[in-house]
């Protein structure tokens, strides 16, 4: 049966080819387009790490500058009491610029007992980040007044980072760094990879430091943590608070949810992008497939009815034209999945294997639907041509 199927394709190769070459191409984009979608689910399964809802962000200009530290600090405290003592305000925190759904990005590199980890995302914070934000200590310890005085710098990782250093060992209370580095970081503690890019993104390692006493000289975000419900009246009282204080500064209100959905719409471009493309690739491919068969068909008459007259059955002559095509999609895919699996083999975009092998799994499954729908069709109409009918035509 296979053997006198592949003869018949054989015979008609110029043609089956360009089909063949339809389906390649669609195989490849869908496989990018699934790759992608595996990607952003298996990053969306994750826990966000930290309870952004009624977390609000204050951006101001440092317009207050001296070269005394003391009168520095004295300014910036004084600010911090100010804020916490309004009543909706639960907990305040001074940031660096790269806080949660921010574009903005402070990275590194970090060489630890011959692992080598890139994009390693720097935050400094103060100890009432973790409250405000929420976050989820897995191991050890947050930030305290001791770790001011500490011999070795004390530094928070993230799990992401902790697994790319110190792997499946505790990582709490051991230092960060090579054996021949004299500023070696010590891990005070652990907590959940916070989502800093949003849902559908890999946020990558995080490592956090401790502001110091000349910190205040370059922050210029303030995260609070506000009660339930607070509505836009104590915003603008916020606002004033801030604009009177900082009588020469910028300063501007956000909303830690509004910026996860504009970080997500943003993350969601090359989704739709390639997905318009993809649609139309499909389509297109769908339409030549169902021409292509029921041309075919047409052609193919004599041939149909000279196999109807000496007694096959209409369900093995649309069996017979189903299987054609069914076999076409199977040559396509098995060249799209050898240039698909390279990419896992190679570590193209630094993803893991899994995603690649389900992007791999749902194109071939969604081609072969697609062959299997376009030719069902075709099918039935050639099963119910009548012998008589073709012959004479013939």
């Amino acid at each position: 049966m296979f053997k006198h199927l592949f003869k018949l394709i054989w015979n008609k190769k110029k043609q089956n080819f360009l089909l063949m070459a339809e389906m390649l191409v669609s195989f490849l984009v869908l496989f990018a387009v699934f790759t992608l979608m595996v990607y952003y689910y298996s990053n969306y399964k994750k826990p966000m790490g930290i309870e952004y809802q009624n977390v609000w962000v204050i951006n101001y200009g440092n317009a207050y500058q001296t070269k005394n530290i003391d009168s520095l600090n004295l300014y910036y405290e004084t600010l911090r009491k100010t804020i916490k003592s309004l009543p909706q305000v639960q907990e305040i925190s001074f940031v660096s610029g790269n806080i949660p759904f921010s574009q903005q990005v402070n990275e590194s590199a970090l060489t630890f007992n011959g692992k080598h980890v890139n994009h390693l995302n720097n935050f400094t914070v103060e100890d009432g980040y973790k409250e405000v934000l929420q976050a989820q200590l897995l191991e050890g310890r947050w930030f305290n007044k001791q770790d001011a005085v500490a011999k070795n710098k004390s530094v928070v990782i993230d799990a992401a980072l902790k697994e790319a250093t110190f792997g499946n060992e505790p990582a709490a209370g051991k230092l960060l760094g090579n054996d021949n580095d004299k500023d070696r970081l010590k891990v005070v503690g652990v907590i959940q990879t916070i989502k800093r890019n949003g849902d559908y993104v890999n946020p990558g390692p995080g490592l956090y430091f401790r502001t110091d006493t000349g910190s205040f000289r370059w922050l210029s975000k303030i995260l609070i943590r506000v009660a339930p419900g607070t509505d836009a009246t104590f915003e603008g009282k916020l606002y004033k608070t801030m604009a009177n204080y900082m009588k020469n500064s910028n300063v501007e209100i956000e909303h830690l949810t509004n910026k996860l959905k504009d970080s997500n719409y943003f993350a969601l471009v090359p989704m739709i992008i390639l997905g318009i493309v993809s649609a139309f690739l499909v389509i297109n491919v769908a339409l030549g497939l169902f021409g292509v068969l029921w041309y075919n068909i047409n052609k193919r008459r004599g041939e149909i009815g000279l196999r109807r007259a000496i007694g096959a059955t209409g369900n093995s002559v649309s069996s017979q034209l189903v299987s054609e095509s069914m076999i076409l999609a199977t040559l396509s895919l098995i060249i799209g999945v050898f240039f698909a699996v390279q990419f896992p083999l190679l570590n193209v975009f630094d993803l893991s294997a899994g995603i690649y092998i389900g992007g791999m799994l749902l194109s071939v499954l969604f081609v072969y639907l697609l062959v299997l729908i376009c030719s069902l069709y075709p099918g039935k109409q050639a099963a119910a041509i009548y012998p008589a009918v073709a012959l004479h035509e013939e």
